[in-house]
């Protein structure tokens, strides 16, 4: 498969490397193009960027994000404190109705002991 000219050689051990690995770049110490490099930026490991360089915004659209992001979450505030006070208020009346429930009951179990006490003092006498 080698010629013996030396302008043709070259090409043939090139051929020749090409034919044994199987890659075009290994006859001629091209990097392919599919093979991944390094990466152009040196950030520490685990340091992700956050946003993109076309994502950048101006210091006016950051105080407006900001702000809508802080309405947004006294709006939610708002909100939640507002069914915490119905809740609250739902307990309460829970409680006072049960309260007024047990006050019942309790006059009456005293009205029965009072009965039975003067039936059973009448019937020692």
């Amino acid at each position: 498969m080698l010629s013996s000219a030396r302008g043709t050689g070259e090409s043939d051990v090139q051929k020749l490397i090409m034919a044994v690995t199987g890659d075009e770049t290994a006859a001629t110490g091209d990097m392919p193009a599919y093979q991944i490099g390094t990466p152009s930026t040196t950030l520490p490991q685990g340091v992700v960027m956050a946003a993109s360089p076309g994502t950048l915004h101006s210091p006016q659209q950051l105080a407006e994000e900001a702000t809508r992001k802080r309405e947004l979450r006294l709006m939610k505030n708002r909100k939640a404190a507002k069914e915490c006070r119905r809740r609250k208020k739902e307990y309460i009346l829970c409680l006072e109705s049960r309260a007024a429930v047990l006050e019942v009951q309790n006059k009456k179990l005293l009205e029965e002991l009072e009965t039975l006490k003067s039936i059973y003092s009448s019937k020692a006498d």
